[in-house]
Formats: C-alpha cells, structure tokens, sequence
C-alpha cells in the first residue's frame, strides 16, 4: 500500500502551519520520496531534531506505508 505525495504534503503542514513542502516521488512507485521542508519551527534546533519533527508529523507511517523517504529540512533564511 503506497502513500500519495499530497497526503505526505497535508500531514507534515498540519503539524508544522507555516512550513514550505516539496515532495518528488523518486521512483514512481508511491514508496520512495525526498521531501524538502522549510519551516520557522526548526529554528535553534538540530538536523536530528528536524527530523523527527517531520516523522512525528507523518504519525508512524514511515517504515510501513511509507517506505523511504530522503528528508531535507531548514530554518528559512532571516
């Protein structure tokens, strides 16, 4: 069961209002995405942290429905 890019889009802005996603599906197959994510939420905090920010935002669904994903994540530029 493959995950749709604009529902990977909805949950990570449900979680994070302000942020900027772009999600590209690399392998056509609805399973392997890089998502680069823009967000004023990152500010202060590390790459690690960034991250799992992302992850809990897709609420367990990475490793099951969504089998990879290749993450970007920043602080916009002030």
């Amino acid at each position: 069961m493959a995950m749709d890019a604009a529902e990977i889009e909805r949950m990570i802005k449900e979680a994070l209002p302000d942020a900027v996603v772009e999600i590209k599906d690399l392998a056509g197959d609805g399973d392997h995405y890089a998502a680069s994510v823009t967000s004023a939420a990152f500010r202060g905090k590390s790459r690690v942290q960034q991250h799992q920010m992302v992850y809990g935002a897709l609420q367990g669904r990475m490793g099951g429905v969504l089998h990879a994903l290749a993450l970007t994540t920043s602080a916009p530029a002030e």
